[in-house]
């Protein structure tokens, strides 16, 4: 399976050079005079007129793709429209032949013969794509929750597809990404050699991951090309579009190694922070944990392909910037769990946030929270209220037991953790250092203290949060006897930035 545009095997743009200019008509559209304006890529031209877009595939075949027939466009097309619907209905409309009269005049869905064929969709403003919100400064947090949220949910519906997803299949993508990148001739050849040496390590130490993982059915019909571009703000909310139709081989892939596509890039932008909310996100929705110790070996395959590709269309400075950030994201951090602890509204999970994308390897240090465990273990949404009767006991048992486990996996898959419960009990202070104890890391515990009046308006302002703590809850925390505390204490007034920083030297983090 190769990536690069190098190997293409036939190109015939000539044969439709008529097609594009009747679609470069409004007429065409039953629009006469109307402005048709064209997007080209070297797969695909997008005619756009009034409030839809007309995707034409261009009659061209490479290794990884074929589209140099009619019924081989006509094919794809009926794809596209498929995987599109599944992830955007509102976007994707329909398919249509372009068809030639016996006069030879060419009209859309008109009678005689077919000679191509468009996928229609929706049209939006660019401004609206993620890489352009990205360059303007507008993805906020709220928004990559939102779009953590939209993929999972698209995962937990796409097809199983187990035929792909062996560990054969994965070796021979590694291969062919180690190929290409010895073909460009910008990357030094030493650390090609290393960066080759290193994924080929990690496949065999993951081997046995990968055809459990497949076994369990989390290799299935993703997107495939999860990037900023192709996602879209659509009627307030990201929507996932422009999947790869053209093959199953490439899109038919482990759930994370799809999302990890999308973690690459918002890192390789510069916003790391959101790359690791939305991460911990994700695995929050998708309550898919199995498969963290794999997450070095997909970013770095991400960034790798990205490397090799951006050397193919010229532009070397992209990707030796790839290159480089797929040989830093295969090197060893050692994990580390760190627990905040402290009563309602001391800002445990702003300081969570804060400091996970410092911790460890990327994306960023798995964040725990007991607030987010409970809705999950309740089957609600994070931001859902639940009963009084949800905190009693052997529920705060059931939470506090749930998040070791789960702090123990992401630990033993190389993932640092960061804890993030109120701990108020000193038998749960002993237990969680106990689990990086068994694992054989490092603990660092911290404790947040604010006055209460500082905590009680606090609570009031909190929306749209997972935790359901008020000012009752509080004063019941309060009078608790919380034991000997020997975690770092930590003011947590109004300085969010220097708690951060205080808290990262406590770590010992950069």
């Amino acid at each position: 399976m190769r990536l690069s545009r190098r190997n293409m095997l036939a190109m015939s743009p000539g044969a439709q050079a008529e097609t594009v200019a009747f679609l470069s008509r409004g007429a065409a559209y039953g629009a006469p005079g109307a402005a048709v304006e064209r997007r080209e890529t070297h797969i695909s031209i997008v005619f756009l007129v009034g409030d839809r877009a007309f995707k034409l595939k261009r009659a061209v075949a490479f290794s990884y793709l074929d589209f140099s027939t009619v019924e081989s466009r006509r094919k794809n097309c009926e794809a596209e429209l498929r995987l599109g619907r599944a992830m955007a209905p509102v976007l994707y409309h329909a398919i249509h032949a372009v068809t030639r009269a016996a006069d030879g005049t060419l009209a859309l869905d008109g009678r005689g013969n077919a000679v191509d064929w468009l996928v229609e969709m929706r049209r939006f403003d660019d401004a609206a794509l993620f890489d352009r919100l990205a360059a303007a400064g507008r993805l906020t947090p709220g928004l990559m929750r939102d779009l953590a949220d939209t993929v999972a949910v698209f995962h937990a519906v796409a097809e199983p597809a187990p035929r792909w997803g062996t560990p054969d299949a994965v070796h021979a993508v590694i291969v062919d990404i180690v190929d290409n990148l010895r073909r460009a001739a910008i990357f030094d050849t030493a650390e090609v050699t290393e960066v080759a040496a290193r994924l080929a390590a990690e496949f065999a130490v993951q081997r046995a991951t990968i055809e459990r993982r497949n076994r369990e059915g989390k290799v299935r019909r993703c997107h495939g090309d999860l990037h900023l571009r192709n996602i879209c703000l659509l009627d307030g909310r990201p929507t996932l579009f422009d999947p790869i139709e053209f093959s199953d081989a490439i899109a038919s892939i482990d759930v994370l190694y799809d999302l990890a596509f999308l973690l690459m890039d918002l890192a390789h932008r510069g916003y790391g922070e959101l790359a690791t909310l939305v991460f911990n996100r994700y695995l929050d929705a998708s309550n898919d944990s199995g498969g963290l110790g794999l997450m070095p070996m997909h970013l770095t395959m991400r960034a790798a392909i990205r490397a090799h590709v951006t050397a193919a269309d010229g532009a070397a400075d992209a990707a030796r910037s790839y290159f480089r950030l797929a040989s830093d994201l295969l090197r060893s951090v050692p994990p580390t769990l760190v627990a905040i602890g402290g009563v309602s509204g001391t800002g445990k999970t702003m300081l969570a946030q804060a400091i996970a994308p410092r911790i460890g390897r990327a994306p960023g240090a798995r964040v725990l929270r007991s607030d987010v465990i409970r809705k999950r273990l309740h089957g609600v949404a994070p931001e859902l209220r639940l009963p009084q009767s949800a905190y009693d006991m052997p529920n705060n048992l059931r939470v506090y037991e749930t998040l070791s486990r789960e702090a123990a996996t992401a630990l033993r898959a190389g993932q640092a953790v960061v804890a993030d419960a109120a701990f108020l009990r000193e038998s749960e202070r002993t237990s969680i250092a106990a689990v990086a104890r068994e694992v054989g890391v490092t603990f660092v515990g911290l404790w947040l203290e604010a006055p209460e009046a500082v905590l009680v308006q606090r609570l009031a302002a909190r929306h749209g949060d997972a935790s359901d703590a008020d000012a009752a809850v509080l004063r019941l925390q309060l009078a608790q006897d919380h034991g000997a505390i020997t975690w770092q204490r930590i003011a947590a007034a109004d300085d969010a930035a220097g708690e951060a920083r205080v808290a990262l030297m406590a770590i010992g983090a950069p």
